[in-house]
Protein backbone atom coordinates (compact mmCIF):
# COMPACT_ATOMS: atom_id res chain seq x y z
CA UNK A 1 0.00 0.00 0.00
CA UNK A 2 1.29 3.47 -0.56
CA UNK A 3 1.82 6.12 1.65
CA UNK A 4 0.19 8.11 -0.04
CA UNK A 5 -3.10 6.47 0.33
CA UNK A 6 -3.06 6.44 4.61
CA UNK A 7 -3.25 10.12 4.37
CA UNK A 8 -7.01 10.93 4.50
CA UNK A 9 -6.17 14.55 2.76
CA UNK A 10 -4.43 13.26 0.15
CA UNK A 11 -6.72 10.55 -1.49
CA UNK A 12 -8.74 11.33 -4.62
CA UNK A 13 -8.42 15.00 -4.91
CA UNK A 14 -8.07 17.94 -2.28
CA UNK A 15 -11.16 17.02 0.04
CA UNK A 16 -10.29 16.96 3.02
CA UNK A 17 -13.38 16.16 5.16
CA UNK A 18 -15.28 12.70 3.61
CA UNK A 19 -17.68 10.80 5.30
CA UNK A 20 -15.21 7.80 5.45
CA UNK A 21 -12.50 9.72 6.81
CA UNK A 22 -14.01 9.22 10.59
CA UNK A 23 -13.19 5.34 9.97
CA UNK A 24 -9.65 6.09 8.64
CA UNK A 25 -7.00 5.10 11.44
CA UNK A 26 -5.13 8.46 10.87
CA UNK A 27 -8.32 10.55 11.45
CA UNK A 28 -8.64 8.41 14.85
CA UNK A 29 -5.37 8.85 15.61
CA UNK A 30 -5.64 12.46 15.49
CA UNK A 31 -8.89 12.83 17.60
CA UNK A 32 -6.71 10.78 20.28
CA UNK A 33 -3.84 13.16 20.18
CA UNK A 34 -6.50 16.05 20.56
CA UNK A 35 -8.15 14.52 23.64
CA UNK A 36 -4.77 14.22 25.24
CA UNK A 37 -3.46 17.69 24.83
CA UNK A 38 -6.65 19.16 25.96
CA UNK A 39 -6.68 16.83 29.26
CA UNK A 40 -3.07 17.50 29.23
CA UNK A 41 -3.57 21.80 29.39
CA UNK A 42 -7.10 21.37 31.87
CA UNK A 43 -4.67 19.90 34.65
CA UNK A 44 -2.78 23.21 34.47
CA UNK A 45 -6.25 25.33 34.78
CA UNK A 46 -7.26 23.17 37.78
CA UNK A 47 -3.83 24.20 39.48
CA UNK A 48 -4.03 27.49 41.05
CA UNK A 49 -4.02 29.27 37.28
CA UNK A 50 -6.91 30.57 35.51
CA UNK A 51 -6.95 30.89 31.89
CA UNK A 52 -7.65 34.73 30.24
CA UNK A 53 -9.28 35.82 26.87
CA UNK A 54 -6.61 34.87 24.42
CA UNK A 55 -5.31 31.58 26.43
CA UNK A 56 -2.42 33.61 28.71
CA UNK A 57 -2.28 32.19 32.53
CA UNK A 58 -2.94 34.59 35.41
CA UNK A 59 -3.03 33.99 38.65
CA UNK A 60 -6.11 33.14 40.57
CA UNK A 61 -7.65 36.21 42.37
CA UNK A 62 -9.98 37.06 45.43
CA UNK A 63 -11.28 40.06 45.52
CA UNK A 64 -13.75 41.12 48.89
CA UNK A 65 -15.44 44.18 49.77
CA UNK A 66 -16.18 45.02 53.56
CA UNK A 67 -17.76 48.39 54.85
CA UNK A 68 -14.21 49.90 55.00
CA UNK A 69 -12.11 48.69 52.02
CA UNK A 70 -11.50 46.40 49.19
CA UNK A 71 -9.10 43.17 49.81
CA UNK A 72 -7.37 41.70 46.07
CA UNK A 73 -5.24 38.39 47.35
CA UNK A 74 -3.54 36.84 44.23
CA UNK A 75 -1.91 33.51 44.59
CA UNK A 76 1.89 33.69 43.16
CA UNK A 77 3.57 30.75 43.89
CA UNK A 78 7.44 30.91 43.16
CA UNK A 79 7.43 34.51 43.03
CA UNK A 80 9.46 37.37 45.42
CA UNK A 81 8.59 40.93 45.65
CA UNK A 82 10.96 42.06 43.18
CA UNK A 83 9.11 40.29 40.79
CA UNK A 84 6.06 42.10 41.03
CA UNK A 85 4.73 45.08 40.84
CA UNK A 86 1.59 46.84 41.80
CA UNK A 87 0.56 49.85 40.33
CA UNK A 88 -2.99 52.13 40.94
CA UNK A 89 -3.95 54.77 38.49
CA UNK A 90 -7.60 56.60 39.22
CA UNK A 91 -9.79 53.28 39.03
CA UNK A 92 -7.53 50.68 37.88
CA UNK A 93 -5.25 48.30 40.11
CA UNK A 94 -3.04 46.56 37.79
CA UNK A 95 -0.46 44.19 39.08
CA UNK A 96 2.35 42.81 36.76
CA UNK A 97 4.58 39.78 38.01
CA UNK A 98 7.37 37.94 35.94
CA UNK A 99 9.39 34.85 36.78
CA UNK A 100 12.64 33.80 35.44
CA UNK A 101 14.58 30.49 36.46
CA UNK A 102 17.77 29.81 34.56
CA UNK A 103 19.56 26.47 35.98
CA UNK A 104 23.02 24.47 35.11
CA UNK A 105 24.60 21.73 35.70
CA UNK A 106 27.37 20.63 34.79
CA UNK A 107 28.83 16.75 35.81
CA UNK A 108 31.11 13.77 34.75
CA UNK A 109 29.49 12.91 31.25
CA UNK A 110 26.65 15.58 30.51
CA UNK A 111 25.90 19.62 31.24
CA UNK A 112 22.73 20.67 31.64
CA UNK A 113 21.40 24.45 30.93
CA UNK A 114 17.69 25.52 31.43
CA UNK A 115 15.34 28.39 31.20
CA UNK A 116 12.00 29.31 31.77
CA UNK A 117 10.19 32.62 31.67
CA UNK A 118 7.05 33.68 32.34
CA UNK A 119 4.93 36.88 33.02
CA UNK A 120 0.83 37.71 33.39
CA UNK A 121 -0.50 40.74 33.93
CA UNK A 122 -3.72 41.80 35.73
CA UNK A 123 -5.68 45.11 35.57
CA UNK A 124 -8.71 45.35 38.05
CA UNK A 125 -11.34 48.28 37.44
CA UNK A 126 -12.35 49.31 41.30
CA UNK A 127 -15.73 51.20 42.23
CA UNK A 128 -15.48 55.16 42.86
CA UNK A 129 -14.58 55.85 46.32
CA UNK A 130 -11.23 54.07 46.84
CA UNK A 131 -8.51 56.50 48.87
CA UNK A 132 -5.44 56.32 47.51
CA UNK A 133 -3.10 57.18 50.15
CA UNK A 134 -3.76 54.41 52.36
CA UNK A 135 -3.07 51.91 49.91
CA UNK A 136 -1.20 48.69 51.49
CA UNK A 137 0.14 45.67 49.99
CA UNK A 138 1.66 42.67 51.25
CA UNK A 139 3.53 39.55 50.90
CA UNK A 140 3.64 36.59 52.27
CA UNK A 141 3.52 32.89 51.31
CA UNK A 142 3.27 33.63 47.90
CA UNK A 143 0.16 35.32 48.58
CA UNK A 144 0.08 39.08 47.07
CA UNK A 145 -2.80 40.92 49.55
CA UNK A 146 -3.54 44.83 48.75
CA UNK A 147 -5.82 46.41 50.94
CA UNK A 148 -7.30 49.26 49.33
CA UNK A 149 -9.43 51.51 52.37
CA UNK A 150 -12.60 53.30 51.16
CA UNK A 151 -12.86 57.45 51.26
CA UNK A 152 -14.55 58.04 54.38
CA UNK A 153 -17.81 59.73 52.12
CA UNK A 154 -17.51 56.49 50.66
CA UNK A 155 -18.00 54.63 53.65
CA UNK A 156 -20.47 57.03 55.05
CA UNK A 157 -22.91 56.23 52.26
CA UNK A 158 -22.92 52.40 52.65
CA UNK A 159 -26.37 51.15 54.25
CA UNK A 160 -26.51 48.05 55.37
CA UNK A 161 -30.07 46.81 54.78
CA UNK A 162 -31.90 44.45 57.02
CA UNK A 163 -33.43 41.01 55.36
CA UNK A 164 -36.95 39.68 56.51
CA UNK A 165 -37.86 36.28 56.23
CA UNK A 166 -41.53 36.07 54.59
Amino acid sequence: MPIKDLMPWTRKGTEMARADDAEHPLSALQREMNRAFDSFWRRFDQAGMATGAFGQTLPRTDIVETDRAIEVSIELPGLDEKDIEVSLAEDTLTIRGEKKVEREESRKGYFLSERSHGSFHRAIALPSGVATDGVNATFSKGVLTITLPKAPEAAAKTKRIEIKSA
